[in-house]
């Protein structure tokens, strides 16, 4: 089993590199500093998210970033995963599916009533472990967002 702990103040130097390669492959175009000032209020306990990492904490392997809000239809505690991402050397080994399976029951302890994740495609290799980790398309759902 995987082991996962909770990111906090000090974790930055082990997640910057895992974040910069986690975008470079899903071609987005982050400045480190940019980086820093979106995980900084999540390290020092902001209640809007979280981010594990995966592995042992002097050599990490992975993480998954986390972000909670409120749902009336799924009642109460709602969260999405808005990132995911395990090291290309040891990918197809189970972990990304571990993460999916074990994330959810570590944070249905705390109330999470609901999990959400997006995935660029029914073929991709995310939705091939959710699907396997027992999560479900909604039905007759679409996604939209706006930044701003």
């Amino acid at each position: 089993m995987t082991v996962l702990h909770l990111a906090r103040e000090g974790d930055e130097t082990r997640l910057l590199p895992m974040l910069r390669a986690c975008h470079t492959e899903l071609g987005l175009q982050s400045e480190e500093w940019a980086l820093r000032e979106a995980m900084a209020p999540i390290l020092e306990g902001a209640p809007h998210g979280a981010i594990y990492i995966a592995g042992p904490a002097r050599a990490p392997i992975g993480y998954a970033a986390i972000s909670f809000g409120w749902s009336l239809v799924a009642g109460g505690l709602s969260a999405e995963l808005d990132e995911i991402w395990v090291r290309p050397a040891i990918r197809g080994r189970g972990i990304g599916g571990e993460l999916l399976s074990t994330l959810p029951r570590a944070l249905s302890a705390a109330g999470l009533r609901r999990l959400r994740l997006q995935v660029p495609s029914p073929d991709h290799a995310l939705a091939r472990l959710a699907r396997a980790a027992g999560y479900r398309t909604t039905e007759g759902a679409l996604s939209f967002s706006r930044a701003f």
